[in-house]
């Protein structure tokens, strides 16, 4: 689901979504920084405003800039986007670990 204008919209179950698990090239930085000045200029007023990684990626793709690949995937996705979400991530996380699908210690 999702919202807009205060309604809720079913998304359909086999629908493509970005996840923002992006990678980029540093040389990308430069033009996202032009992006970021406009977007600033645009949205002055508009304090929710939001700079989505998306907005890089269309722009990349219009000025034909080069690629960007999809890499599907079925793994269970879960994220964290308010503080309240975190312990409902932690015991998703737990449970790959304790199903011995995910490292202890990520980093060793």
């Amino acid at each position: 689901m999702y919202e807009e204008n205060d309604e809720k919209v079913e998304v359909p179950y086999n629908s493509n979504v970005s996840m923002n698990f992006w990678c980029f090239h540093p040389s990308i930085f430069g033009a996202t920084e032009e992006l970021f000045y406009q977007f600033i200029e645009a949205n002055v007023n508009n304090p929710k405003a939001e700079f989505f990684i998306p907005i890089i990626a269309e722009d990349f793709m219009e000025n034909k800039c080069g690629n960007i690949s999809v890499i599907p995937t079925s793994s269970q996705w879960f994220g964290v986007t308010y503080k309240e979400d975190a312990p409902g991530v932690k015991a998703s996380i737990d449970a790959l670990i304790e199903a011995n699908k995910y490292p202890i210690n990520l980093w060793s």
